[in-house]
């Protein structure tokens, strides 16, 4: 028997490719559960390096306390992949099931992120800083569209699921992903508020890579939306504080979270229910 066939065949690759909701939930814990202890472990380890009273202080803050930790998820995540093939497949061609107004989901992401970037203060940042920042937004897009729109729906599909189910079911974890805010005393209200925002903007960046073809265009988006967020805040998910001209096109980008939310739903009724199974692999590597 070749090497291939044995890993085809092996309990381990067996267990994921019978894609299931609560398969992808527990993908999706182990995953947020790993990124929490590198972050403790390289929030102890490097410290000194790591400025408490602004994350966003310094570069080395901002390296250490936020882009480490999910780097180092991302890579990991990318061992996993590797070990049950999926790395291929999600990174593939996108199965033949993209319509002309999925394009809308591109350009909701493009029109408030170029908006922040006129809103952004730039004196206030360092060109360090900032390139520092952007590094930050890149691990980010990578970490979360790798875990949410690459192995996730890759799992679901070979689950059999159609692709109404795999856009909410995805779009549903990644935004139960940040509900992990609440653990940090971020209050309820604001813990409802992401966890709606970014299951929109989950919705739209599944759009996106479906109507793109590929996985590297929704990382790309989702890596732009991070950084053009933080410039403007100073910080993540609402904690920070305001650097940009919250009275100008800062605060219109930021009815954007709103019409996310209603286009994902819209989007759920425009999205056919057909399985793109037949579209994806089950066993090649």
């Amino acid at each position: 028997m070749s090497t291939t066939t044995a890993r085809t065949e092996s309990g381990w690759i067996r267990f994921w490719n019978q894609g299931t909701w609560w398969k992808a939930v527990l993908l999706v814990v182990v995953y947020w559960l790993v990124y929490q202890g590198i972050a403790l472990i390289t929030s102890t380890v490097f410290a000194s390096s790591i400025d408490t009273s602004d994350l966003f202080g310094t570069p080395q803050s901002i390296f250490v306390a936020m882009a480490l930790p999910i780097l180092l998820a991302g890579l990991l995540l990318v061992l996993f992949m590797r070990s049950v093939g999926w790395l291929g497949d999600s990174f593939a061609r996108q199965p033949r099931s993209a319509r002309p107004w999925m394009w809308v989901a591109v350009v909701l992401v493009l029109i408030p992120n170029a908006m922040r970037l006129f809103g952004t203060e730039w004196s206030q940042w360092t060109i360090t800083q900032v390139l520092t920042i952007l590094f930050l937004g890149l691990c980010i897009g990578f970490a979360e569209e790798l875990l949410t729109r690459g192995a996730v729906v890759t799992m679901l599909r070979r689950g059999g699921y159609g692709q109404r189910a795999v856009m909410v079911l995805s779009a549903f974890l990644f935004a139960i992903l940040h509900s992990g805010n609440a653990i940090t005393g971020e209050g309820g209200a604001a813990v409802i508020f992401t966890v709606v925002y970014t299951f929109g903007f989950g919705v739209l960046m599944y759009l996106s890579m479906v109507v793109t073809g590929r996985l590297i265009w929704a990382i790309l988006l989702h890596a732009s939306t991070d950084p053009t967020t933080m410039l403007v805040i100073s910080g993540v998910d609402g904690h920070g504080h305001t650097v940009g001209h919250p009275d100008g096109l800062v605060s219109i980008a930021g009815l954007f979270n709103f019409v996310y939310v209603a286009f994902a739903v819209l989007a759920i009724f425009l999205v056919k229910k057909h399985s793109d199974a037949k579209n994806v692999s089950s066993g090649s590597h």
